[in-house]
């Protein structure tokens, strides 16, 4: 019976049969099985991830990269993929890149039912000498290790896994486009995959990075959208888990998302509690650029790291770019909370400079008008303007550093 229940998809992702003791041997070579039974700890302290020890297979069946006009966003994948497993016996085993490829993984896997689940969101880069870069990975790694911790899943050395994702991304850089706006998205994804039903801390789990090559977020150049505020439904909160980048968090978005495009408009902007704090937008991090009422002083303004509130590394970096040239300027950098009725009464008062999103994708998303209890809010763009001078700015000044225009800490030659 077990034989015939086992799945068979993807080429075998192999380990040592140690590893999977139920396994049928004579089924290990059709499908690898990547739900595991551990047994108890080990007194050992179990091993962090080790570049050295990376395993390669290429693929025997090589795919040409597609036409760089064609690509849609997360549609197209490369040949291969990164995988390491973890089981809390002996901590993280061989790293591997092998063909892209299926997971076999028994239906009572715990990822299924109780979402153990996080991953990052990241992006390789080609400069204009053909080296390829990634942009800020110690971040990604940090808060990809506070997402697994907070989930119950094992963490790892950041720059064993940077160095790993180096590689890999090497390894498939022929699906990098050559061009200003054109990457390979990475996506390093950790699940847990012991098969039980039981609640409690995965003895088991599973991190692989896949990789898409993705074109400008606007190939036609910038285009600014509208939003619906969102006061009936919460993405994040004080204590929870919309800080850390989780599979879970992002399900319950899409209900918000398809009500507002049902009313033309093309995302939501999700505000919280009585006060209607602005918080995000969609799934980007959000910025005001404002005038004090009092003083005419420019202020930028994002949500605070409080919980409510996902901290981005395109946010992270635009607050770090303005206050090394945004504030000799004059300006004044602020994490602070700012309500709804406050940026309307800045709209009216024509007090409201420009809003925009920030996230990985597009790195900067221009605000027109936000739809709030009936009214449309003006955000500053002129009709002729797709985005204001500050987001302008931002997107200039992290290109430059992401394509290695301007040599940075920031970025990593791989």
């Amino acid at each position: 019976m077990l034989r015939q229940l086992l799945p068979r998809c993807g080429r075998a992702l192999r380990a040592p049969a140690s590893r999977t003791p139920y396994a049928l041997p004579t089924l290990q070579r059709a499908s690898r099985w990547y739900s595991i039974q551990p047994e108890a700890a080990s007194v050992a302290k179990p091993l962090d991830i080790d570049p050295t020890k990376l395993s390669i297979t290429k693929t025997q069946n090589p795919k040409t990269p597609k036409d760089p006009s064609e690509l849609v966003f997360g549609r197209e994948f490369t040949d291969h993929m990164l995988t390491i497993e973890w089981t809390k016996n002996d901590g993280w085993l061989t790293p591997t890149i092998q063909p892209y490829q299926n997971l076999s993984l028994d239906p009572a896997t715990c990822v299924f039912h109780y979402a153990f689940e996080c991953f990052e969101g990241m992006k390789a880069y080609r400069d204009s000498k053909g080296q390829i870069r990634l942009f800020r990975p110690d971040k990604n790694m940090e808060r990809f290790n506070k997402s697994a911790a907070r989930i119950a899943l094992p963490t790892f050395s950041p720059t064993s896994l940077i160095d790993l994702i180096a590689k890999f991304v090497k390894l498939e850089e022929r699906f990098i486009p050559d061009g200003r706006g054109y990457s390979l998205y990475l996506r390093p994804t950790l699940i847990g995959t012991q098969k039980t039903l039981g609640i409690g801390a995965p003895g088991s789990a599973l991190l692989f990075v896949i990789a898409s090559p993705v074109g400008p977020y606007y190939p036609t150049g910038f285009k600014a959208v509208s939003l619906e505020a969102t006061d009936y439904a919460v993405r994040a909160w004080p204590g929870g888990v919309g800080d850390k980048k989780l599979g879970a968090n992002y399900a319950p978005c899409i209900v918000p998302q398809m009500e507002a495009a049902s009313r033309g408009f093309q995302q939501n902007l999700w505000l919280f509690g009585p006060e209607e704090y602005v918080t995000e937008v969609g799934t980007m991090n959000l910025f005001v650029a404002i005038r004090n009422k009092e003083t005419n002083q420019k202020e930028l303004i994002t949500a605070p790291l409080d919980g409510t509130i996902l901290g981005g590394i395109t946010r992270d970096s635009i607050l770090s770019l303005a206050r090394e040239k945004l504030a000799p300027d004059g300006w004044l950098i602020s994490e602070r909370k700012i309500t709804m009725p406050q940026l309307y009464e800045a709209s009216l008062e024509g007090r409201l400079i420009e809003v925009f999103g920030a996230g990985t994708a597009a790195v900067v998303s221009p605000v027109r008008k936000i739809s709030w209890k009936g009214k449309l809010v003006d955000c500053g763009l002129a009709e002729n303007e797709e985005s204001g001078e500050v987001a302008n700015k931002m997107k200039t000044w992290i290109e430059a550093r992401q394509y290695g225009d301007e040599e940075h800490e920031w970025s990593h030659i791989c």
